[in-house]
């Protein structure tokens, strides 16, 4: 058991290290593009979404997205309006990773880790090494992944865990779990990651997979509330705005549950469990953004009236 947990622990590491060095190489080399498309296609709400989720699927992070969103409102560069509308669009780009996640590209992770180590060794050009860098990143993360996958192997016959595993299909109770889980290790990714790789390995059903992935929503919100303590009030409302939108998203999810089980069963028809679960992520988050958007105007109206400049 001792092993398992190890393996496990090796492998969320290598994956958090991977997300955190990806994010952070990616930012130095397209950061002032990217802070250039954030500040320019902003200019109303649904341009502001679609460069969200452009932005957040390049640099493979919400949580870098919606904090760099937060700087930016404290440095009076985005108006409160403009930053709700990136959160959204951050919302739908996070999903990618899950996507790529349920791919099992994680047995060709030594391919990228060759291709990334080899461009790092053989060129002197910033730009061939930073590309080797996210190259090598990429399979560090997928390594990760595949770390852990076959570290969960034995864990089949393991009743202590199949009994804890057990409290997921309860969609509350799995839900505080994804949100724990995420609060600890600071990554919605790995979470969903992480049941993605429980589904795959028979050890989490499908409704155990969904509940974890809303409770992971939630976790998520800690790193940009951070983000937000000694910022201006214009900055305190992005990240509320956030929390709140993620909160009620995550409720109504709650609530539609089984409808929304078998609205994620059709769309996928007979695609694999771990699909299935991508697929439930996906479809949750441009769900909450295609209601909430509407909404916007009020969200704006209700956080200035609880948090005005003066």
């Amino acid at each position: 058991m001792t092993e398992i947990i190890l393996s496990i622990l090796a492998g969320l590491v290598l994956f958090l290290f991977a997300v955190n060095s990806l994010s952070d190489t990616i930012q130095n080399a397209v950061g002032e593009n990217a802070k250039k498309w954030i500040l320019r296609f902003t200019s109303n709400t649904f341009s502001a979404i679609i460069t969200g989720t452009l932005v957040t699927t390049l640099l493979d992070s919400s949580s870098a997205v919606i904090i760099i969103t937060i700087i930016f409102v404290n440095s009076r560069l985005l108006t409160f309006k403009q930053a709700m509308g990136i959160v959204l669009g951050a919302n739908i780009g996070t999903t990618i990773s899950s996507q790529i996640i349920a791919m099992d590209v994680g047995k060709y992770s030594p391919i990228l880790l060759l291709i990334g180590f080899v461009l790092l060794f053989v060129s002197k050009s910033d730009k061939i090494n930073n590309t080797g860098k996210i190259i090598l990143y990429f399979g560090v993360l997928f390594f990760g992944l595949f770390t852990m996958e076959n570290a969960v192997e034995p864990l089949k016959d393991n009743p202590a865990f199949l009994e804890w595993l057990a409290k997921t299909e309860k969609p509350i109770t799995g839900s505080l779990i994804g949100a724990f889980v995420t609060l600890i290790i600071q990554s919605s990714s790995a979470t969903v990651g992480m049941a993605i790789i429980l589904s795959k390995k028979g050890l989490l059903s499908l409704a155990g997979g969904v509940s974890v992935m809303l409770g992971a929503e939630l976790g998520t919100c800690s790193d940009t509330l951070l983000a937000t303590i000694k910022g201006s009030r214009q900055a305190i409302k992005t990240g509320l705005f956030h929390l709140t939108f993620n909160f009620l998203s995550i409720v109504i999810g709650l609530a539609l549950f089984t409808p929304f089980l078998n609205l994620v069963k059709w769309i996928s028809q007979n695609a694999p469990i771990e699909r299935a679960v991508a697929n439930a992520h996906m479809i949750f988050n441009i769900a909450g953004v295609l209601v909430f958007v509407w909404f916007v105007p009020l969200f704006e109206k209700v956080l200035n009236k609880l948090l005005p400049e003066k």
